[in-house]
């Protein structure tokens, strides 16, 4: 096939809690060296842009900030095209990232991996602007995500289902898998959908969701929340399934075409 962009998943895949994953650092100097364009895709919502873009530059990768794209700022260009006001139930970290949009037609509810912040009080606060009319935005649906001590922790994904049950009332996603979001990603870097790559730890969000949003190739991580048989009951399935990004990137420079 031929590959012009290449999609990469942050947490799990190029980044283990706080230590890169061997060898990427070299392995993403080989897709600079080959020109091809990179966008780091993320659906992590308890830091900022900004404290994520210090992790990566921590971890000694430097990292543009047009390079990498979060549920956030997709969150803000629906508020930007359906003007509403945001009832938000996220992370403290991320509070103050949304942005403020003038003449609104109602409220909207934003949720995302709130952590602590998921209290019965702020839940129910959601519920209750839900069941008034506003319609919800979930940053991301995933189920769970491996934690910093090294053990899965619940993401935000059960939380909007226990909203969605509450209220009766199907959340919008915005992050992963939405297709949107991958051509949001896509767009930025001029890339056609058919001659990009996405590599990720996450065999629903990140790889069937890729390949649903028509990307040539996904490529399923054996590192992070992986776990054996994690890929199986996903369709479509991994295009490959590799053991660790180094691998993928390896992969990715065998099939150019």
């Amino acid at each position: 096939m031929t590959i012009d962009g290449v999609l990469l998943d942050l947490a799990g895949c190029v980044y283990d809690g706080d230590r890169l994953v061997p060898g990427t650092a070299e392995a993403l100097g080989t897709l600079r060296e080959a020109g091809l364009g990179v966008r780091y895709i993320t659906n992590t919502t308890r830091s900022t842009k900004e404290q994520l873009l210090d992790k990566l530059a921590t971890l000694g990768l430097t990292v543009e900030d047009e390079e990498l794209f979060t549920p956030v700022e997709a969150a803000n260009v629906w508020l930007e095209e359906n003007a509403r006001e945001p009832v938000l139930l996220v992370h403290p970290a991320i509070e103050g990232q949304f942005h403020a949009v003038g003449h609104t037609d109602g409220q909207v509810v934003i949720i995302s991996d709130a952590g602590e912040a998921f209290t019965y009080a702020n839940l129910n606060r959601a519920f209750r602007a839900a069941m008034d009319g506003a319609p919800m935005l979930a940053l991301a649906k995933n189920r769970f995500f491996k934690d910093a001590d090294g053990a899965l922790s619940l993401d935000a994904g059960p939380f909007v289902q226990a909203l969605e049950f509450a209220s009766g009332q199907e959340a919008i996603v915005l992050g992963k898998p939405s297709r949107h979001f991958f051509d949001l990603a896509l767009k930025g870097m001029g890339c056609a959908a058919a001659n990009a790559v996405m590599v990720g730890d996450d065999a629903e969000a990140d790889v069937a969701g890729a390949l649903a949003a028509g990307l040539g190739a996904a490529l399923l991580v054996r590192t992070g929340k992986y776990r054996p048989g994690a890929e199986m009951p996903h369709t479509p399935a991994p295009t490959a399934t590799v053991a660790d990004l180094p691998a993928a990137i390896e992969w990715i420079m065998g099939h150019r075409g």
